[in-house]
């Protein structure tokens, strides 16, 4: 059983930053694969970001070169940094993983029915 502890969010103006964390517990943190989702309001929840055991990335489009994913191995902590936030990047944030046999390479990353194990979510709030 994995557990996982968001921590970060918050209110911001637009083009402003925030960084989001991730803490895990339950399994050996360098095993398991993580993700980041997010969800509009009225929207359904959509792929951000993931990052494999090897350090592999992926970003959605919309993402790319915005947002950057990274991995603490020793902290057993995930992060999401977010620059020049705008208004559309309103929503709850949620980290997630998978139990490790999950996490193989060529496995699907980009729904969330995909992951096992999620984060409280957090609230990101972008004002123009």
């Amino acid at each position: 059983q994995v557990q996982l502890v968001e921590s970060g969010g918050g209110s911001v103006q637009a083009g402003g930053s925030l960084r989001l964390s991730c803490a895990a517990s339950g399994y050996t943190y360098s095993s398991l694969c993580m993700a980041w989702f997010r969800q509009a309001p009225g929207k359904e929840r959509e792929f951000v970001s993931f990052i494999s055991t090897d350090g592999t990335i992926r970003y959605a489009d919309s993402v790319k070169g915005q947002f950057t994913i990274s991995k603490d191995n020793a902290k057993n902590t995930l992060y999401l940094q977010m620059n020049n936030l705008n208004p559309e990047d309103t929503g709850m944030y949620y980290c997630a993983t998978r139990a490790p046999f999950y996490c193989r390479s060529g496995a699907p990353i980009g729904r969330d029915f995909e992951y096992t194990y999620w984060g409280q979510g957090l609230q990101v709030t972008v004002s123009s």
